[in-house]
């Protein structure tokens, strides 16, 4: 059983030099992430094809499922390779492997020879297509969209017969293009850009900015695993994780509410910037589609781009979100994003939607930058075949519907939520710590007293909670009101 690849359409209409380099790296990868399953399995090919030999008894659904997300790849092909001796034999090959499933069908007999032969491709035609015609049940022969394709390659004194044909991703064998650093949260754009930055041929890592604590970065670093695994695992790239609840803090002190979602992105963009002149990637990827949120109009993203000279690629510019959560169903990111809590770490009231530059700029001036100098000097960068042995699963917590007279609530909103709905209770005390502040001032709680996390839908809190008690606080619980 071997394979035969094509590579996609925009690989095949290159130069033949750029091509003949695409299809190496396409054979490259090909082989890397095959020779995981079996070391025996060899990979060949010129260059215009790439050929996968296997060992006849191995199970080749596990290749078929590796070779369907491999970037690069038109589609391939399962064959089964024989000595060619008379085009009988041939026939009566071909009538072994496709007899049964040409029963009630049309079919067309597709030939192709390499080599100095005694017969055309025509003649192998002819005679393959009158046996199968006569013998295996087809209703009959139809030469523009048949049924089924019977395809017959014969390579010098070889012949392939095609037993199955898959799809394969396109787009370009990874690694052919340039690097690229992807801003990834988890949540079904950021993985899908992701996803499409990586199809396309880029090498991409993966840059977290950390706005919900360690229990966030957990979720992430599964879904980056994930699209690596499946979709990349043929280059080693790193999971960045820059640890940005201060910088959220500062924007929450320091700038005006209308213009915090802006500057927020620009600090990413700054700190992604930054990291990438280290010569680590030559673009950063974001998950924006235009008009989707506020902080996306074309006049706001123009000014976030403002904030770095490198070069920001928007794969999903112009998708509905429709469009991104179907493409995250088929790639298999929908399960994480579903679930993954939504971190609003900057929550603006009627946020601006045609922003200034000289209005923001002027907004950030007012911010400490050295906050911002010091979450980038923090970064852990991890390689992405290490992450998942980092990842620990934060303390389960209590959830309390009714109060005790003496539990303190401990309201993370932030303020704005807090000012828009209010927490009235009768007989508690209630303290406002904003979940960006709460690692902050974990020592202003007492040991004799029980406190209960309170937030709107309960995920940031039970978040936080569970960090606090994995790092020794034990007396934090949940308040989810009944």
């Amino acid at each position: 059983m071997n394979f035969l690849i094509r590579p996609s359409a925009e690989v095949a209409i290159k130069s033949k030099p750029v091509r003949r380099q695409q299809i190496r790296q396409l054979r490259q990868n090909v082989s890397k992430i095959l020779r995981r399953v079996d070391d025996r399995i060899r990979v060949e090919g010129s260059w215009d094809r790439v050929d996968v030999i296997v060992p006849d008894e191995l199970d080749s659904q596990p290749l078929v499922d590796r070779l369907a997300c491999i970037p690069g790849i038109s589609n391939f092909l399962e064959v089964r390779d024989y000595p060619l001796t008379t085009l009988d034999d041939v026939a009566e090959r071909a009538l072994a492997v496709w007899g049964e499933a040409l029963a009630g069908k049309t079919f067309a007999v597709r030939g192709r020879r390499t080599g100095e032969h005694d017969f055309s491709s025509a003649d192998l035609e002819r005679l393959v297509g009158s046996v199968l015609l006569a013998q295996s049940g087809a209703s009959g022969v139809r030469l523009k969209d048949p049924d089924e394709q019977v395809r017959i390659e014969v390579i010098h004194d070889r012949y392939h017969i095609v037993e199955r044909r898959f799809e394969g991703l396109g787009g370009y064998p990874l690694g052919s293009v340039e690097t690229a650093v992807s801003l990834i949260s988890g949540g079904y754009d950021s993985s899908v850009s992701t996803y499409l930055t990586m199809r396309r041929g880029l090498r991409t890592h993966f840059l977290f900015f950390n706005l919900g604590g360690a229990a966030h970065e957990v979720g992430v670093k599964q879904v980056a695993h994930y699209l690596w695994s499946r979709y990349g695992s043929s280059h080693s790239v790193k999971f960045i994780s820059v640890p940005f609840e201060d910088v959220v803090g500062e924007i929450m002190r320091s700038v005006d509410h209308r213009h915090m979602g802006v500057v927020l992105k620009r600090m990413m963009l700054k700190a992604a910037a930054a990291i990438t002149q280290t010569g680590m990637a030559k673009a950063i990827v974001t998950g924006d589609a235009v008009a989707q949120v506020s902080s996306q109009t074309l006049a706001n993203l123009n000014v976030v781009d403002r904030a770095s000279e490198e070069v920001v690629l928007r794969p999903l510019i112009t998708m509905d979100k429709v469009d991104i959560i179907r493409t995250a169903e088929q790639i298999g990111t929908e399960s994480f994003s579903r679930n993954m809590p939504e971190y609003c770490g900057v929550i603006s009231s009627r946020p601006v939607t045609r922003a200034k530059l000289h209005r923001v700029e002027a907004e950030e001036a007012k911010m400490d930058p050295s906050v911002l100098e010091r979450a980038i000097e923090s970064r852990v960068e991890t390689p992405i075949q290490r992450i998942l042995d980092s990842i620990s699963t934060p303390e389960e917590v209590e959830l309390v519907q009714t109060p005790g007279v003496d539990d303190v609530i401990i309201d993370v909103r932030h303020p704005n939520e807090e000012e828009r709905a209010p927490l009235h209770l009768t007989n508690n005390e209630v303290l406002h710590i904003p979940f960006y502040e709460l690692n902050q001032r974990v020592d202003e709680l007492t040991a004799d007293c029980r406190y209960l996390l309170y937030c709107d839908k309960g995920t940031m809190s039970r978040m936080h909670a569970g960090h606090l008690k994995a790092s020794g606080v034990d007396n934090v619980m949940v308040y989810v009101p009944a």
